[in-house]
């Protein structure tokens, strides 16, 4: 049994470990897909999708960060699909959230060619600060829920787990961890 299997990215073979994810092997070859929720602190969960990239005979694009390679995988990294879908989050997230202070994801939007002004009419997380406790500071105007902190309050760092992801859909929110969701607000 060999411990490195082959695959193809962008029309070059490449060598890896079948144990490896599509982003292991991408960040090997000096040639990482970007990424939103994961972090080298923290397990990926795929949160995001911005890691994504196309394997021919899949029908949807594989999140890189959370992916297994597998011997003869074919994988593009650069396909009209993988530009698009990750512009489109990019515009999402830019509707919604405020990404001035974060430059990594103006980069991303500058390389992808995102539209700054694509959904005007998106409703956006307009909540104020909240400095209600002395552990940390929770900005929702500029809270991705990439899941990071939660994480890292969790099983990847500190196993407090004074932090979870409360409510679903757009109403998200990073919350203490508490049996009543008391600081949720609609948004």
């Amino acid at each position: 049994m060999t411990n490195t299997i082959t695959l193809t990215i962008d029309g070059k073979k490449v060598q890896a470990s079948p144990e490896a994810t599509i982003q292991q092997v991408l960040e090997s070859i000096n040639k990482p897909a970007p990424l939103i929720c994961a972090h080298e602190a923290t397990t990926p969960e795929g949160l995001c999708r911005q890691c994504v990239v196309e394997v021919e005979g899949w029908r949807v694009l594989a999140p890189a960060c959370v992916t297994k390679v597998s011997a003869g995988m074919v994988i593009h990294t650069a396909s009209e699909r993988v530009i698009r879908s990750r512009r489109t989050i990019l515009e999402m997230l830019n509707a919604s959230v405020d990404l001035s202070e974060s430059p990594e994801l103006q980069s991303q939007m500058d390389e992808f060619g995102a539209n700054r002004e694509r959904f005007p009419e998106a409703k956006t997380r307009e909540q104020d600060v909240k400095d209600d406790n002395p552990f940390f500071v929770r900005d929702y105007e500029k809270c991705l829920m990439c899941w990071r902190c939660v994480q890292a309050c969790g099983d990847d760092i500190q196993y407090t787990y004074a932090i979870s992801i409360g409510i679903d859909g757009f109403i998200c929110i990073v919350r203490e961890h508490v049996g009543v969701v008391a600081n949720a607000v609609s948004i």
